[in-house]
């Protein structure tokens, strides 16, 4: 595998709080990369970085040996990068197709028009379709998002993350609030949706985190504290130190 993604030297402040001092990792290309960490560590203001919310204060981004750091979210997502948020961000007043297909217009580069259907290409409803089946959500296909349970709602959203065909997927937290049955549901579905594709998810169910990421890395003070195999870390007794316990 390749290398895919570069997180080089990244430096994060805000009016002179430091929350990301030097992070430095490598994702090659379809590897499952998980970045855990405690409460406080940087991790979503990393996600913010990589997916073009946030701006850098210093250091660089690489993907596919482009640099992204300082890219909209609007470009990535053209370049192939998609990205899921801790809070479930949908259209509640829409209904979970009408959720998925905008997402999937908005790939092929069509708007609004009132004198043509949204739903009358063949080909961007059968995509429409294959996504709703890959998220478990075709059997409530017509019910507006506002209606369904909170394990839905995150599948819906996972679901628009697919619409646009990303080739790099970032998943902030995606079973956070969801039951344990739930989440069991959510991990065999990130698991098919991914296969072929490259992830970088931020988790703190160490569940979820061994059960998907062949890579992790740690994230403590707003710095990389160390990377590797699930076993690796497992065993690593800074880890479980700064982290996962002795349990």
């Amino acid at each position: 595998m390749n290398e895919y993604l570069h997180v080089n030297n990244i430096y994060k402040d805000f009016s002179g709080l430091k929350v990301l001092t030097g992070v430095d990792f490598k994702v090659r290309e379809k590897e499952r990369h998980a970045v855990i960490g405690p409460n406080g560590a940087g991790k979503t203001t990393l996600f913010n970085i990589i997916s073009g919310n946030f701006k850098p204060s210093s250091g660089s981004i690489l993907f596919k040996d482009r640099e992204i750091s300082r890219k909209p979210p609007y470009v990535l997502n053209r370049l192939g990068l998609s990205r899921s948020f801790q809070i479930t961000n949908v259209f509640k007043e829409l209904s979970v197709q009408e959720n998925i297909l905008s997402g999937v217009r908005s790939r092929y580069g069509l708007q609004f028009h009132f004198l043509k259907r949204p739903n009358s290409d063949p080909n961007i409803m059968e995509k429409t379709e294959a996504i709703m089946a890959e998220v478990g959500l075709t059997e409530v296909r017509d019910r507006p998002a506002s209606s369904l349970s909170y394990g839905q709602q995150r599948a819906l959203e996972i679901g628009i993350t697919l619409s646009t065909e990303p080739e790099l997927i970032l998943l902030d937290e995606p079973t956070a609030g969801m039951t344990r049955g739930e989440t069991e549901q959510a991990i065999g579905m990130i698991d098919q949706i991914t296969k072929g594709r490259t992830l970088i998810i931020i988790e703190h169910d160490m569940d979820v985190v061994f059960s998907l990421a062949n890579t992790i890395s740690v994230l403590h003070y707003g710095t990389i504290l160390v990377s590797g195999a699930p076993e690796e870390i497992r065993n690593d007794q800074r880890v479980k130190d700064a982290y996962l316990g002795e349990g």
